[in-house]
């Protein structure tokens, strides 16, 4: 099956109808769309690409965004989004590495996901909108395969990005808007809306995920716009369909269980199981922390061209997602810790690894150790913890090299330079100890 046969579908039952807007200007129909996407499929395999070659798109949010994607769909490529915000070092990484972990989601998999959302997350109508105010190479892309199925609107804001005046005026303007929003943008978005008087009209849905979520925040925003909030719990390896937590759960106050469901991540998608476990793979008691795992029709096949990686993801038809979290009895799922100790800030993922392995490349670094220290605004910051091999250490020549090296948002907002790193008897950083220290920090 190719997923571009929905635009073709769409545009033959639909031809007039909008399609891709920018701001509340309508840029394509449904017939002007699909057009436009099987011109760009002409014009790859004129310039030699293939059936099954990849198409990275390195991009900031734009009406093309949708156009080049599904007509990299329609030439039968596969479609690589990679966040435009990386350094030019980075992206040339990823086109020289096969070895990272690149999740090889299959069209098996997106269909799955779409049928999934439409089963357990909201209905999508032709008269309904998505929004894209979050990068399309993260979840936020991900909503366009469904509104495509739907025949509805797509809205890149004129900003190509965030902007709460905005986001509420295209609400009015363009209406029944669905979008994705990492916690720290419904902070932003509610915060804005207070400020105005705004009570949500014109946004149906907003998805919200891709970091820790305060209930203080969540009851907040649900206080100013109502019963317009679901929260999903997802991975590039089976996006958006592990947990979810629906709009009437969300709004429920009349539970008397409803701010701790309110801390979970909702309970499993209806096209998948979710377990936690112990380090051999059995069930760990309700309210007990184990470490995550799924399996359904949305889990990726395999990291691509990573056997190893793969192997260790993958068991027995179970995806280790690495996250620690504990079910309770009613099957809500509550996330307590990233076994990996990935940082989230403002929704986006960076590896310790990755920033540390670029620190130590100074000649005046012995040691350091990447950890996330919490955000009022964007969830976690990244601080660096280093150890200096003898006599001073800059933190501005490490911010200069950073800056050279790695994308804006992965640069440390702290460079904290100690005698020591905490260590356990196998040599083996305590990053726990770390992050205590924030905990312990004077208010």
């Amino acid at each position: 099956m190719n997923l571009a046969n929905w635009l073709a579908r769409s545009a033959t039952l639909t031809p007039d109808a909008p399609a891709l807007l920018h701001g509340a200007e309508v840029v394509a129909t449904y017939a002007g769309f699909a057009d436009r996407a099987a011109r760009i499929a002409t014009g790859l395999h004129g310039r030699g690409a293939v059936a099954g070659d990849r198409l990275a798109l390195f991009m900031s949010n734009t009406p093309d965004y949708l156009a080049i994607w599904w007509g990299a769909w329609w030439a039968g490529l596969a479609v690589v989004p990679i966040n435009s915000k990386l350094h030019e070092k980075e992206a040339a990484y990823i086109a020289q590495h096969s070895g990272a972990r690149f999740a090889a989601v299959s069209v098996a998999n997106l269909v799955a996901m779409s049928l999934t959302y439409l089963a357990d997350v909201d209905e999508v109508y032709p008269t309904d909108a998505a929004l894209y105010a979050a990068p399309m190479s993260h979840g936020a892309g991900c909503y366009n395969l469904m509104h495509v199925m739907k025949g509805a609107r797509h809205v890149v804001p004129r900003s190509g990005g965030f902007e709460p005046a905005e986001i509420l005026e295209l609400a009015g303007s363009v209406g029944s808007i669905h979008m994705f929003a990492a916690p720290t943008m419904v902070r932003r978005l509610i915060t804005h809306a207070e400020a105005v008087g705004h009570r949500g009209e014109g946004i149906r849905t907003i998805v919200y995920g891709g970091g820790p979520m305060y209930v203080a925040d969540i009851e907040k925003a649900v206080d100013q716009f109502g019963p317009r909030f679901v929260q999903i719990y997802g991975q590039g390896e089976t996006p958006m369909t592990i947990t979810g937590l629906p709009r009437h759960l969300v709004a429920d106050r009349t539970h008397p269980r409803w701010r701790e469901r309110l801390g979970s991540v909702g309970i499993a998608m209806s096209s998948m199981e979710v377990r936690t476990v112990d380090e051999a793979g059995r069930d760990v008691p309700e309210d007990e922390v184990g470490e995550v795992i799924c399996r359904g029709p949305s889990v990726m096949s395999a990291y691509w061209q990573n056997p190893d990686a793969t192997a260790s993801t993958l068991r027995d038809g179970w995806l280790w997602t690495g996250d620690m979290g504990a079910l309770d009895a009613e099957g809500f799922l509550t996330l307590k810790d990233r076994s990996k100790d990935m940082i989230v800030s403002g929704g986006t993922n960076i590896y310790p690894r990755e920033v540390e392995e670029v620190l130590l490349r100074h000649p005046d670094v012995a040691e350091v150790a990447v950890v996330g220290r919490p955000h009022e605004d964007w969830g976690e910051e990244v601080v660096a913890f280093v150890v200096g091999r003898a006599g001073p250490v800059d933190p501005a020549a490490l911010d200069a090299l950073c800056q050279s090296e790695i994308a804006r948002f992965k640069r440390p907002k702290e460079y904290i330079v100690v005698e020591a790193l905490p260590k356990n008897n196998y040599g083996k950083v305590l990053k726990t100890a770390l992050r205590e220290r924030f905990a312990k920090a004077p208010a």
